[in-house]
């Protein structure tokens, strides 16, 4: 088996272990994009639900992540964060099987469907908060990057093929039949994962320990106290807030009633988009080469937001609407995944082991905590002053989060190799 530090980075497809991680993880993708298709589709075509309860369904998914410090905090303690991950794939396969078994047995519901959506979101929180600690240990530093852009570019291509299948699967077999290909998905995950080893160092000494709040406010205050980390969380959650503010609903609105775009014309420029982030997960490895791991993130902070002002003001006969639209949802793609695929390489190289989860615990309660709010202000803001002013404030807010990188050491890494932290 390949040891830790000893693999180049262009040779992480003959590495065994990392191709049934990122199998694993592909399969999951694609199996999510059937369910957030199916599970929407049967609370209103099978449960007449309303808007809200659908929306409901929605922030449920995300609730657990308000927890994500806490749970981090506990995941730091398990030496073994395989096995959690194991664990979370399985959790998340039974859990999405009662959903075809209620239906055929008559008894499904739509609190059966909120507590679907609250466990697999409680099991997704697990899954995130071991994932770091093991894939530090998966791949070696110098690798990172070129591991998380793979891992991304399945993600993305998930998002261009996903929503198809998962749509043409939906019709076939009617939402919740299609919900057992999630599953399967999951199962399949757990069953490549499952034989992974990685050599996971041992949690501190047994003894009496601080409390679980305690350790996890341990791991908030280190993101706070590191530079690269701080400045790191502030720059995200910043773009979070405001790129939610523009959410797909939103555009998908704006391209409805402001552009008069026809259903197919607005999905073409979603499927655009998806291509954008497939691209720009497949080039950030070459870029932070060319520029840098943390000129990549600047440019990415930068990329990801601004396009929505462009969008915001097209106008024209309807092939240049959809055009345009198109071509900024294909710029906001590159952009997130120069972001992401850079932000993460180095969160992963800055971070100690023994702090990896709760840093992602705290990261993951500010990030997707902060994603409903941005929800919220976007619509408040739509009805007030209308759909292209909201566009062109999320696009001007989100690329204001560059001001947390200029002051930090960020824009001065060059490679993971000189990047300040430990693992």
């Amino acid at each position: 088996m390949t040891r830790r530090g000893l693999v180049p980075a262009s040779s992480l497809w003959r590495d065994r272990r990392f191709v049934r991680c990122w199998t694993g993880s592909a399969v999951s993708q694609f199996g999510d994009r059937i369910s957030e298709l199916a599970l929407p589709l049967i609370a209103v075509g099978v449960l007449d639900a309303s808007a809200g309860q659908v929306a409901w369904l929605t922030a449920l998914v995300w609730t657990p992540n308000l927890l994500a410090m806490v749970l981090g905090a506990w995941v730091d303690r398990r030496r073994y964060k395989r096995r959690l991950m194991v664990a979370a794939d399985l959790i998340r396969a039974g859990v999405l099987l009662t959903v075809p078994v209620a239906w055929l047995t008559g008894g499904l519901t739509l609190a059966q469907l909120y507590a679907v959506a609250l466990l697999t979101g409680f099991a997704g929180v697990l899954f995130n908060c071991a994932w770091p600690p093991f894939f530090a240990h998966l791949v070696p530093r110098s690798s990172y990057v070129d591991a998380n852009s793979k891992l991304s570019a399945a993600r993305s291509a998930s998002f261009v093929a996903g929503p198809a299948v998962g749509g043409g699967l939906v019709q076939a077999l009617t939402g919740p039949v299609a919900i057992v290909a999630d599953a399967v998905s999951f199962l399949a995950s757990a069953a490549l994962l499952a034989p992974v080893a990685v050599d996971e160092p041992a949690p501190e000494a047994e003894g009496e320990k601080p409390s679980l709040w305690r350790e996890a406010r341990e791991g908030l205050a280190f993101v706070v106290r590191h530079p690269v980390l701080r400045a790191s969380l502030g720059c995200a959650t910043t773009l979070n807030f405001f790129t939610l503010m523009s959410g797909t609903g939103l555009v998908v609105l704006f391209a409805d009633r402001v552009l008069q775009l026809s259903p197919a014309a607005i999905g073409l420029t979603l499927g655009i988009g998806a291509t954008g982030s497939l691209i720009g997960a497949l080039i950030a490895p070459w870029l932070s080469r060319r520029i840098g791991v943390g000129r990549g993130i600047a440019v990415g902070a930068v990329l990801f937001p601004a396009p929505f002002a462009v969008a915001a003001f097209a106008d024209g006969p309807m092939w240049a609407r959809a055009g345009i639209l198109g071509g900024a949802h294909f710029l906001v793609g590159l952009g997130v995944m120069l972001f992401d695929v850079n932000l993460n390489s180095l969160q992963a190289a800055v971070i100690p082991d023994a702090l990896r989860s709760r840093v992602a615990g705290a990261y993951g309660t500010v990030n997707y905590g902060v994603r409903p709010l941005g929800s919220v202000a976007g619509g408040v803001l739509a009805e007030a002053v209308g759909l292209r002013a909201t566009l062109v404030t999320a696009a001007v807010g989100g690329s204001l989060s560059l001001l947390w990188l200029l002051p930090s050491p960020i824009p001065g890494i060059r490679s993971l190799d000189v990047a300040p932290g430990q693992t």
